[in-house]
Formats: structure tokens, C-alpha cells, sequence
């Protein structure tokens, strides 16, 4: 029997060198290079204008609240480090005190203000009617404005005794003389709590009707069924599955809210009697009004970590019930 040569396996090419590689894989490792490269440009302008304008100004600030710094500094150019003595100014002062009990107050009257008006408006929306795509793209019109536009066109209206508000209570013989909406100490807070929930449905609706959508319809089908009517449906379909969006607009609305500035300073400048003094009015104060900035750096700061240390909480306790 003859034997012929036997036919060899074929063998796996040995890897090419660096010096070896062909025109091909040199041009795929250019293009990569040219991608990475290109991917970097894309993200330098946004991160520019990260560092420029909240990183720069949040350091300087955070070094300003360790300094003498006043209106004379501009000046001479001399900021004295004076450690933590412009926080220790401001925790032992009773106008801080009282702009923190109002800060709580107004955040948590706008924000569960907000959060259920939005909700409501979303479940409302989330039916098909006629024009409900007109009327839910005009309920944004309050968050697009500016919020100096909203605030005199509610201080306008909102006056004693020439504001549309009270003339219609009058009209209706709802009231014999105008409510101090403004200028009253126990209303005023009210007024602009109210004011800043008109701003913010709009926000709310917006997000919380973008959960809706997400809910998948046969298990209203199926809970239906099982005879689950409209409240029982909200409380182990709805709210279950609406939750993580529900909790990312309650952070967003605290954040947001606990810093507001421009709706209170408009409508009632903080006044009358510092009834509606915020932390954010105050350190607006003590900087731009008293001219001592490193006290005004402190009053900021302070609303930075306790802004920080709501939402590391808050989203804490949302992992910990997801675990669960």
C-alpha cells in the first residue's frame, strides 16, 4: 500500500508585528484616533462652559465665605481670611433662622403644590379629547416665560386695591374689601407660594405625563379585570410604576425651589416684615444690598450643602426601596 505524503492542517497565520501591519489596519487605527479625538471636541464646549460657569463661580464663592470681603476689596484689592467667623455670624443670627423656617415653608408648600396639581393635570391629559394636545402644549406657556415677566404680572395682580384678584372677589360680592396679598405678614408667604406653583405645574405635567407613557396599557386591562376600579388601579399600577419618574421630579422640584430668587424678589422683595425672607432673599441681602459678601458667600453655601444633602438622602432612601 502506498503511502503518500499526508496532507497538513491548516495553521493559524503567527500575529504580525508593529513593522508589519498592513495599510489597512493602520488606517483603522487613525480612524479611531480621529473618532476619540473628535468625540473630545464635541464635549470641550459643554465642558467649558461647566467649569466657567458653576465650577469658577462655586469656588470662588466657597473662598469668598472665608474672607473679610466687602464693597472696599473692589478697591484695594484686599480680602482678609477671617476662617469660619462669617458662618458663625450667620448661625447665630435670627434673621437666618427665620429665612431657614421660610425657605422650608415655601419649599415644601410649592413643592407638594406643584407635584399634585402636575400629577393630576397628567392623569387628566393622559385621556384623548379633542384639542388635548392644543391645551396641554399651552399649559407650558408659565414655565417658558421669564420668571421676571411672571412675577409683576402676578404682583400686578395681586395688588390691594387695584389688582384684578380682588376686584373680582368684589365683583362676585365674595368680599367686602381686597385681601393684602402682598402687604399682609400672614399672607404674603402664601401669595408667593401660590405664584410659584402656577411656574412649576407646567414642569411637573410635563415630566409625570412622559411616566404615563411608558406604563404599559394591558395592565390597566388586566387589573380591570380583576375588577380593580380607578382608585385601586392608581394605587398597584400607577403609582408603583410612576415612582422613579415621581421621585426624580420631587428632587429636581426641592432643588429648584429651595433656591428660588427672582419670583420673590419681584412679587414682594422678601418684605413686608422679612414674612417671606428666604435664605436665598437673604444671602441676596447681605451681598448686594449690605455689601458684605463673605457673609452673603456663607448664606449661600449653607443652602448649597443643605440642597445637596436633601437630594443624597432622598435618592438613598428611593435605592433602598427599590432594593427591597
Amino acid at each position: 500500500m502506498r503511502s503518500g505524503p499526508r496532507p497538513t492542517p491548516d495553521r493559524p497565520a503567527a500575529p504580525r508585528s508593529d513593522g508589519e501591519r498592513t495599510d489597512g489596519d493602520r488606517g483603522a487605527a487613525r480612524a479611531h484616533r480621529r473618532e476619540r479625538i473628535a468625540r473630545w471636541l464635541f464635549l470641550l464646549p459643554a465642558t467649558a462652559y461647566l467649569l466657567l460657569f458653576f465650577a469658577l463661580p462655586l469656588v470662588k464663592n466657597v473662598v469668598m465665605s472665608f474672607q473679610q470681603y466687602s464693597a472696599t476689596t473692589f478697591y484695594t484689592g484686599e480680602a482678609p481670611f477671617t476662617g469660619l467667623r462669617n458662618y458663625a455670624k450667620v448661625l447665630s443670627s435670627d434673621p437666618f433662622w427665620q429665612a431657614l423656617l421660610t425657605t422650608v415653608l415655601f419649599t415644601v408648600g410649592s413643592v407638594c403644590g406643584q407635584f399634585v396639581l402636575g400629577l393630576a393635570l397628567a392623569l387628566f391629559f393622559r385621556r384623548r379629547f379633542p384639542l388635548g394636545d392644543v391645551l396641554r402644549s399651552l399649559l407650558l406657556l408659565p414655565w417658558l416665560l421669564p420668571l421676571v415677566v411672571s412675577g409683576t404680572t402676578w404682583k400686578w395682580m395681586l395688588d390691594t386695591d387695584t389688582g384684578v384678584v380682588n376686584r373680582a372677589l368684589r365683583d362676585l360680592h365674595l368680599l367686602s374689601s381686597g385681601v393684602p396679598w402682598l402687604t399682609g405678614t400672614s399672607s404674603a408667604l402664601v401669595s408667593v407660594i401660590l405664584v410659584n406653583i402656577w411656574v412649576g405645574v407646567p414642569f411637573n405635567t410635563a415630566i409625570l405625563y412622559g411616566g404615563l407613557q411608558d406604563i404599559p396599557a394591558h395592565l390597566y386591562e388586566a387589573a380591570k379585570l380583576d375588577g380593580a376600579g380607578p382608585t385601586a388601579s392608581f394605587r398597584y399600577v400607577t403609582w408603583p410604576l410612576l415612582r422613579p419618574v415621581a421621585g426624580v421630579v420631587l428632587v429636581l422640584g426641592v432643588v429648584y425651589t429651595v433656591k428660588v430668587l427672582d419670583i420673590i424678589l419681584v412679587v414682594t422683595g422678601g418684605g413686608p416684615a422679612d414674612a417671606t425672607q428666604t435664605l436665598s432673599t437673604l444671602s441676596y441681602e447681605l451681598s448686594f444690598q449690605r455689601f458684605e459678601f463673605g457673609r452673603g458667600a456663607a448664606t449661600g453655601n449653607v443652602l448649597v450643602v443643605l440642597s445637596l444633602a436633601f437630594a443624597l438622602v432622598y435618592l438613598r432612601a428611593g435605592r433602598r426601596a427599590l432594593n427591597v
